[in-house]
Parts: C-alpha cells; structure tokens; sequence
C-alpha cells in the first residue's frame, strides 16, 4: 500500500484526553478517532490489527474445537428476566424499548441467548459436548469510560460457552480453554498468567483471569517469579486427552490478584513474588446450572432421565487486546508490534521521493515485496525524511527497508528492525531474499 493513498491520519501532537500510553499512541499512530464517550470508530491502520488479533483468537477456539456461531447485538429483555439478571444487571446495560413498545437491550454478554438457542435445539446426551462462539460487539455503560479502548464502553470480544453432561466433562471443557489462552495469548506476543478470581455478575464456581503485566494496568497482581518462565507455546497439546496436568502445572504458582492476596496467608515468602500491575484480557467461568437451570436447557440422558447441562463461559476482549499489546509492547518513539498482529510486515520508506534514482529502486523493491505477498507500506509522499522516520516509529511496523540518494546509487538498503533498533545494509537481491522467508514464517 502506498502511504500518498492510504488514509492514516498521525497526529504530533497528544490529545488532551488522552491519560495512558496507548490511549495516546492509538489517537496519535492514526487506528482510531473517538465517536462518543468510550466509542470509537476504527480506521483503516486499527481495524488490520484488530482483524490479525481476531484471526489468531478464532485459530485457537478452532483448533481446541470450539463452533463458531454470530448472535445479535440486540437482544429480549425477556430472556434476561428468565434467568433474573434484567434487573440485577445494573446501569451498565443499556436498555431499549422498540416502536412496538418491546423492550430490549444492547448485549453486554450473551449466557442468556446462547442458552435459549441450546435448550431450544439440543435435546439426548448423544448431541453432547458442544462449545460455541462468537465474536461480537458488546456494549456496557461506563459510569466513566476512559484509557481510550481499555475502558470503553462498545467493545468486540469472542465469547464462548460450554454445555455438558456432567461436571467431569465440564471441567474438561474448562480445561481445554485455559490452555487455548495461554496459546492464544502467546502467538499476540503477550505473557499472559492465569490467576483466580471473582466471578462478578456472571457467576459461577471457579473462574480465571488472564493478565499480561503492564506498569499501567489497572489490577495490582502477586505471582511467583517461576510463573515468567512458562513457554505456553512450548506445549504439546491434545485436546482429546486429559488437560488437567497442564492446567496444574500452571496453577501450581501463586498468582493472584488485590482481591484475593492475603498477605498474612500467602503460601509463597515476599522475596520469591512479583508484585506489580495487570491488564486483564480474559477471563473463564464454570458456572455449572445457574442458567440452563433456570432457562430449561436439559437433555435426556443414558438411562431415559432428564439432565440439567453444565455450562461455562469464557471471554476475551479482542479490541481491548489492541490496547493491552501497546501498553506492554512501546517506546518513547511509539508502538512496537508484535510481528503476528502488526498491521503491514515492512514499512518502506523513500528518503528522497522525485529522486529518479531513489524511485527507480524504490519502485523495484516494492512491486518485488508485493509479488511476493509481503504486506509492505511504502511511503512515497514528499515529506521531510525525518517526519517518514518519525511515523514509521510512531506505527511500529516490525521492519523498515530505507532507501536514500547515497545508498540509491549502489544498490544498498537499510534494514531496521523496530524492536532493537538493529541496522543492516543489504543489496535488493538480498533483501528480496530475506522478505521471503519472512513472508514464509508469517504465512
């Protein structure tokens, strides 16, 4: 894509609203532009980042071997009143009266529909287990939506639920999505630790939290220094056998969040924890009957008897992610992103636009790049080279191949990686070359 066509409006100054680094470098890097109080709009830089994020995500609830489905954001409010949680729910959900005089509401989370469409459709122990998904625009009313898509008040998450037999195999469902977090979480680049906590409106008997560590988060976390050195995509993992091992292995470490450290009671001595900050970008419930209780999602069993279904939840915030990812992956310069999720693998970037000779080559790397299916932003405009420089940093794409007069007349490229600041001058041949393999080992 060339910069001259493409709409991405940086911006080099801060916004005054804007309290958290990746508030500040969303705004300022061009991905999105505020619609109202904790809604925004997606431009084209954002929405590739988010829709990289979205495809890992689907990748694993895939491969674990969950379906995915897509509900409405618009739900019945009498859904909600069958399982009892339409009045429960609070100001945060945003009700709906129709021209009908129906009442609605705008889905903050979707146990009721989900339920409904179950017990609805599936009816002998023979059509279990079954796990289903969607991802989906969510919206909660934030008393005071801020830090940008952190704490906004629209948002897309994959939500998933499980419906079993018995707790045995609801447990296995559990399992088989923690571990699909850990990898999902992983293949973004973040280190994600599992740590138990409270249930909150959605109920429930066990539950996880997945927070990445960040000096912005807004949770204050305790985990055992041993936690950082898990590889989640180190594991070889079989979703058909027994999960529990990995899961322990994972929860044999103390983490844990304010809500449920106590000090005093803290199996693990002060010098051998972390204490420090979290963002939460997951979470997991096992709730077993609350809702297919009341919502009469049961089946036949074995033996002819009726069976209440054992469901959980699980969640994670996919354009909160894109926040998340900055606030643990930037410098003063701006984003630094994590190869699976940037939006263009390669920034190139002409120092010298008009130059015949600097065009010449500039043009052959860049149709070279795009034959190749190297996704590659070219800045082609006729700016300052240190503004080019300046917004290819502030952007974060992993690479940047520069082209100037000097180099222009022998063939020679810069190479920069972004994460290390590294510099390597290459010949086109070499570089075409090495943007193969890249494209090979992001394929």
């Amino acid at each position: 894509m060339r910069r001259t066509a493409y709409f991405l409006p940086t911006l080099k100054e801060t916004p005054a609203e804007a309290q958290i680094a990746s508030h500040r470098l969303m705004l300022r890097a061009g991905l999105v532009r505020q619609a109202s109080a904790g809604i925004y709009s997606w431009l084209p830089l954002g929405n590739r980042v988010l829709k990289r994020i979205e495809a890992i995500v689907r990748a694993e609830q895939d491969k674990s071997g969950a379906q995915e489905i897509l509900m409405p954001t618009i739900q019945s409010a009498e859904l909600w009143r069958r399982s009892g949680r339409y009045d429960d729910y609070g100001q945060e959900m945003l009700r709906i009266t129709d021209r009908h005089e129906r009442e609605m509401l705008y889905g903050p989370t979707n146990e009721e529909l989900i339920t409904d469409i179950v017990a609805a459709e599936i009816h002998s122990y023979k059509d279990l287990p079954k796990n289903l998904y969607h991802i989906q625009w969510k919206f909660r009313d934030e008393v005071r939506p801020r830090f940008g898509v952190m704490r906004g008040r629209e948002f897309l998450m994959k939500d998933a639920y499980s419906f079993d037999l018995d707790f045995r195999a609801a447990r296995h469902a559990y399992n088989k999505m923690f571990v699909a977090y850990l990898r999902t979480f992983a293949r973004l680049g973040l280190k994600a630790i599992p740590m138990q906590a409270a249930t909150g409106p959605i109920g429930g008997d066990l539950s996880h939290e997945f927070i990445i560590l960040a000096d912005t988060g807004e949770s204050h976390v305790h985990l055992e220094r041993e936690l950082l050195d898990l590889d989640a995509l180190a594991l070889e993992v079989d979703y058909a056998q027994d999960l529990g091992p990995v899961v322990e292995r994972w929860t044999r470490y103390y983490a844990a969040t304010d809500e449920k450290h106590a000090p005093a009671k803290s199996p693990v001595p002060a010098d051998k924890l972390i204490e420090t900050r979290g963002i939460e970008v997951g979470h997991i419930f096992y709730f077993g009957t609350k809702y297919s209780a009341k919502m009469g999602a049961a089946v036949t069993g074995p033996g002819g008897e009726r069976i209440t279904l054992e469901m959980g939840s699980y969640g994670i915030g996919v354009s909160r992610l894109v926040g998340a990812i900055i606030e643990a992956s930037h410098d003063d310069a701006g984003i630094i992103w994590p190869e699976s999720v940037a939006p263009f693998q390669i920034g190139l970037v002409n120092v010298k636009s008009g130059d015949a000779v600097c065009d010449a080559l500039a043009e052959q790397l860049y149709g070279g790049l795009r034959r190749m299916g190297v996704e590659v932003l070219y800045d082609d405009r006729d700016e300052r080279a240190g503004g080019k420089f300046a917004d290819m940093d502030l952007i974060g794409l992993p690479w940047v191949l520069t082209i100037g007069p000097r180099g222009a007349k022998t063939g020679t490229i810069e190479r920069k990686y972004r994460r290390s600041g590294e510099r390597t001058e290459l010949g086109l041949d070499a570089v075409l070359a090495w943007a193969q393999g890249l494209n090979g080992a992001c394929a």
